[in-house]
């Protein structure tokens, strides 16, 4: 994991959080707390600017402040906002959590609270559809986090991750996945991995991941995998300084198999490798557990 640096007392840094509710955000807002960042939830977006400069002269260089839909109203004038902070020359980063709709209603079930946006009139999948749609323009600008079935320890660590890295570089993000577990919502590609050959019906193999030497050698003995791995960096390579001029911050490629535990471990292992060597590099494992 990258080593964490926070910014020097004369430049302030600030972590605009937002996604959906029940996606996570009291999870990360309590990271960054701990971290220490001051922390600022459900505050309406024209004050955005306001509260940042406040808290400036107050002597907080690191400030995390949460903006959803619990200020409706307000939402359309946050693209704006965020804009004039970095034209004042912070360093603003933008984190969205978001899942599945199957995920949120199971833990809006679970917890037996009522969704914000409830009227009593609504089911939690209507409300939940409703703010899709609302904070469609705020998660334009954001880099976005997918935490359908993931821990709390995991979401921390991913929060640690994004601050750690260098926000005036793209970062490119390769995260290894399970089919039968759900496509990444935060994916800008998704690559299948399943043609390959399944080190999974090697018992010996079986328990072991793509991050072990018997399955990378086993996998570097296919003649189908060389080619399929060649072919990626290929398309990256060719595509990503696209992205670059297009100034995205974060670029999320996924790669799938089916149990997220053998191919698109190694391949994603494998690229973090190749491209870190000449770009800002993080790799997430979803299924794999502390990854």
């Amino acid at each position: 994991m990258p080593t964490i640096t926070h910014p020097p007392l004369h430049h302030q840094q600030v972590i605009l959080l937002s996604g959906l509710s029940g996606a996570g955000k009291s999870v990360a807002l309590r990271a960054l707390e701990d971290l220490g960042y001051y922390c600022m939830d459900n505050l309406p977006a024209p004050l955005l600017g306001d509260a940042v400069s406040m808290l400036d002269r107050d002597g907080y260089p690191r400030v995390a402040i949460a903006v959803d839909a619990r200020s409706a109203h307000n939402l359309l004038s946050l693209p704006e906002k965020v804009l004039e902070l970095k034209a004042a020359g912070l360093d603003v980063r933008c984190l969205f959590l978001e899942a599945t709709d199957d995920t949120i209603v199971r833990r809006y079930s679970e917890s037996r609270r009522s969704h914000p946006l409830s009227n009593g009139a609504l089911t939690v999948a209507e409300c939940i559809a409703m703010e899709r749609e609302m904070l469609a323009e705020v998660r334009e600008l954001a880099h976005c986090i997918d935490t359908s079935g993931m821990s709390a320890a995991k979401l921390r660590l991913w929060v640690r991750e994004f601050i750690a890295v260098d926000a005036a570089k793209v970062t490119l993000i390769f995260e290894s996945f399970g089919f039968k577990h759900g496509i990444p919502l935060d994916a800008d590609f998704v690559f299948d991995a399943r043609c390959l050959p399944n080190p999974y019906y090697d018992p010996a193999l079986r328990p072991l991941t793509g991050m072990d030497q018997p399955v990378a050698d086993f996998l570097m003995r296919q003649p189908s995998v060389g080619p399929y791995l060649t072919h990626i960096l290929g398309f990256l390579e060719r595509w990503l300084p696209e992205f670059e001029r297009d100034q995205r911050s974060y670029v999320t490629v996924a790669i799938g198999c089916t149990g997220g535990q053998h191919r698109s471990v190694y391949l994603a292992e494998e690229l973090r490798r190749h491209f870190s060597r000449s770009r800002q590099v993080l790799l997430r494992h979803r299924e794999q557990h502390g990854h």
